[in-house]
């Protein structure tokens, strides 16, 4: 359970304010074929689902954070991420899992008020799909 727990929480904070490797964990637990890749998947995609409701919610009060230090997304990126909403609408949710724009995409939807239930739809559809080609790639690297 404790691998899973770990996998979960390290998903989370790679969705939100802190660097961290959740396809590197899941790759090496993969590969250690110890657990269910399924089991594996979805925790992965639970926590960083989690971590990017985070985001949509510091969106949706963006005011009070965006000049704080910590915030999790810099201010070329939310402009970069907002120009990529407006042009596709919450259909730039299913690039929620790229790197660099994925986590302001997720801010931003917040920030226009995209309801909760379509976020969680599409953010849930992209996480997934990458933590399943993730899992695929490692379960056949060795």
């Amino acid at each position: 359970m404790m691998a899973y727990l770990g996998l979960m929480a390290t998903a989370f904070v790679a969705a939100t304010l802190l660097p961290a490797q959740s396809e590197a964990l899941l790759a090496y637990l993969v590969v250690q074929a110890e657990h269910p890749v399924v089991l594996l998947v979805v925790f992965a995609t639970i926590g960083n689902v989690a971590g990017s409701v985070v985001n949509w919610a510091l969106g949706r009060g963006i005011e009070r954070f965006r000049n704080r230090r910590w915030f999790p997304v810099s201010e070329a990126g939310l402009n970069q991420a907002s120009r990529w909403y407006g042009k596709y609408g919450r259909w730039s949710l299913l690039a929620s899992w790229v790197p660099i724009i994925g986590d302001p995409i997720t801010v931003v939807a917040g920030v226009l008020r995209e309801p909760l239930a379509s976020f969680l739809i599409f953010v849930t559809i992209a996480k997934f799909a990458r933590y399943c080609v993730i899992a695929a790639l490692a379960s056949n690297a060795f």
